[in-house]
């Protein structure tokens, strides 16, 4: 008889590293003085952002959709 081929050396393995949240996206690179990180600190305690970086793109896709370029 044949062997099943549902063993489990045919089944997919996740790969390993950090998971996709946001999708992809250009990594920049922002040096920030105490005072303004202190403010996305508040802006993201405020809002519930789960990152700072949650907290900057919030701020950002606001801006430029009050804006208009959005």
């Amino acid at each position: 008889m044949a062997k099943s081929r549902d063993n489990d050396n045919t089944k997919l393995k996740k790969k390993m590293g950090r998971p996709v949240t946001t999708g992809k996206g250009e990594l920049i690179g922002v040096r920030l003085q105490t005072d303004l990180l202190g403010a996305v600190d508040k802006h993201q305690e405020a809002t519930g952002a789960e990152s700072r970086a949650a907290a900057i793109r919030q701020v950002l896709t606001d801006f430029f959709k009050r804006k208009g370029w959005l």
